[in-house]
């Protein structure tokens, strides 16, 4: 039907057809023109040399895309954007500029305060219809939250930040109550109910009112501005900012409102619920599997960390086929053939648990989901992974993801991945992979920083990962006080091994024969190429990891 001026889709259907019958020659050449834009587009030559790559360059161009006042990208629409909040808050460990670390905790802030932040039940919005954070789109997605989880770990981790530590497990609790398909996770949950955009989310006054009866309803309202005419339909979005009792309140207080808030899910959880898509899917299980192992590291949460093993193996069994993977899975079957997405997600969730258990079954399975995207997906014309496999349905065009879709894009994770992969085993086919991917996509990054955040960061990750190894044994309480010492700093472009005493490092590799110090569990440092002393003493350990450097004091002269 029409609306609103809209051609109605019947109406193309009957245009489209008879253009088809009656206009050929024209459809063809049109057809042929755009096939060629679209060649161009995905099949150009991005080649270029590393040091075309300014890692800060890069950093100030999308920080002058931020607004400076609420954070976010500038406009009226504001998206979570994690990959470009992670190429801020790089830069900012990076640098010690203040202005980076401002454009990250504002944008932070202002999220984990605003409507777009489900404060009753948990969990991120998809994303704020204003500029301030405070009116969101109701839609509930895996990716985003998982992402911003291993943001706000992050900056726990640099400063111990309470509300990003509360957002964090709040988030979590979220992830783990609403959102679990057997161990797996779902994708999303839909922003209406009964046709009607947030009607589960928002409150009345009176709402409100009837479910906090008996506790001090005033603070409240006052601390997530609650009104009589609410700001959406009505009804109010909580949130806290701008609020007459603006965060944080004292101790006291913050619990009594935790309390309050419990109170309000359990009266929600009466309400009908929003429609939930219960699809797995390998590139978003990735991520969050990513997330809760980084976080159950941080917070020393092992049920996190518990519930990463559980989801990674469920995928691996149901959506798993030797060396392949599928897409999806729901209700026992198995969607599409596996994205380049799906192994880059996948695999980094793989080398973190490896990083955090120091079970071999996942740095196995890493190597051979790394085999089969540089089998069936890279490009060996052009350099960089394609999209699809060579042995899927073929497409008009088989593209070349370099751009950041709502996750970070596969070929932007590879760098990490192949950076990781070498630092542990010392095997060239990684750097020499690692290699021809930068110089396949170099010449572009400079033109679109704002589209290639996952890029950025995994360029950087490539050319100044800081190897650790932990040699110790596992039972030993020392050996943990290190592995603890590491995990509570944030170090974006980390890769710690934990080796047992007899182990050790293949030979050729920069760390081979290195021991422990006079018996004592021993840490060591490695980044291009210098080896650090050995280090014994977890304080010692923490206080050389901790980023961002300090700025050098001018002498006079």
């Amino acid at each position: 039907e029409e609306r609103a001026g809209q051609v109605p889709f019947t109406k193309v259907l009957t245009d489209l057809a008879r253009a088809y019958k009656e206009e050929g020659p024209q459809i063809a050449t049109g057809t042929a023109r755009v096939l060629d834009q679209l060649k161009t587009l995905w099949h150009r030559d991005m080649r270029g040399a590393p040091d075309q790559i300014s890692l800060d360059f890069g950093a100030i161009r999308i920080g002058q895309r931020f607004d400076m006042f609420f954070g976010g990208a500038n406009g009226p629409t504001k998206f979570p954007s994690a990959s470009l909040l992670e190429v801020l808050w790089r830069a900012y460990l990076r640098t010690n500029m203040p202005q980076f670390l401002q454009l990250t905790t504002v944008t932070l802030d202002n999220m984990l305060l605003g409507g777009m932040y489900d404060h009753v039940g948990g969990g991120f919005f998809r994303y704020s219809i204003d500029d301030r954070w405070i009116l969101p789109n109701f839609e509930k997605t895996l990716n985003d939250n998982a992402a911003l989880v291993e943001i706000m770990t992050s900056l726990w981790q640099f400063n111990r930040n309470n509300l990003c530590k509360s957002r964090v497990t709040e988030t979590i609790e979220w992830m783990l109550r609403d959102m679990k398909v057997q161990d797996a996770f779902a994708s999303g949950l839909d922003s209406d109910t009964d046709g009607e955009e947030g009607k589960y989310y928002v409150w009345s006054e009176a709402e409100v009112d009837a479910a906090l009866k008996g506790t001090f309803l005033q603070k409240f309202k006052q601390a997530y501005n609650i009104q009589r005419d609410g700001h959406l339909r009505g009804k109010n979005v909580p949130y806290r900012i701008s609020a007459v009792a603006p965060f944080p309140q004292s101790d006291a207080d913050e619990a009594l409102l935790a309390k309050q808030r419990e109170l309000l899910l359990t009266a929600r959880n009466q309400r009908t619920k929003p429609l939930r898509d219960d699809k797995v899917l390998a590139d978003w299980n990735g991520l969050a599997i990513s997330a809760l192992a980084i976080a159950g590291a941080a917070f020393g949460r092992a049920d996190w960390t518990t519930a990463a093993i559980k989801a990674f193996d469920f995928v691996v069994k149901t959506m798993g086929d030797g060396e392949r993977l599928y897409h999806s899975w729901r209700d026992g079957k198995r969607g599409h053939a596996g994205f380049a997405d799906d192994y880059a997600q996948m695999t980094r969730a793989a080398l973190i648990l490896f990083e955090k258990t120091s079970e071999k079954r996942f740095l196995d399975q890493a190597r051979a989901w790394v085999r089969t995207l540089n089998t069936h997906f890279w490009d060996n014309d052009r350099g960089a992974y394609f999209f699809t496999p060579d042995d899927s349905d073929p497409l008009l065009i088989r593209t070349r993801m370099m751009f950041d879709q709502p996750s970070h894009s596969a070929n932007g994770r590879m760098l990490e991945i192949l950076a990781r992969l070498f630092m542990i085993t010392n095997e060239k086919e990684y750097s020499d992979r690692a290699s021809q991917l930068i110089a396949a996509i170099a010449g572009e990054v400079q033109r679109a920083h704002i589209s290639m955040g996952a890029v950025l960061s995994g360029f950087e990750y490539a050319v100044a990962t800081l190897q650790i190894a932990v040699i110790g044994p596992q039972s030993n309480h020392k050996t943990q006080e290190l592995v603890n010492a590491i995990n509570g700093r944030t170090l974006p472009n980390m890769c710690l091994t934990v080796v047992e005493p007899d182990a050790g490092f293949p030979a050729g590799h920069p760390l081979h024969g290195k021991t422990m110090e006079n018996g004592q569990p021993t840490a060591y440092i490695s980044q291009r190429g210098a080896i650090s002393q050995p280090i014994t003493n977890p304080v010692n350990l923490s206080q050389i990891l901790q980023l961002p450097r300090p700025m050098p004091v001018a002498r006079p002269q």
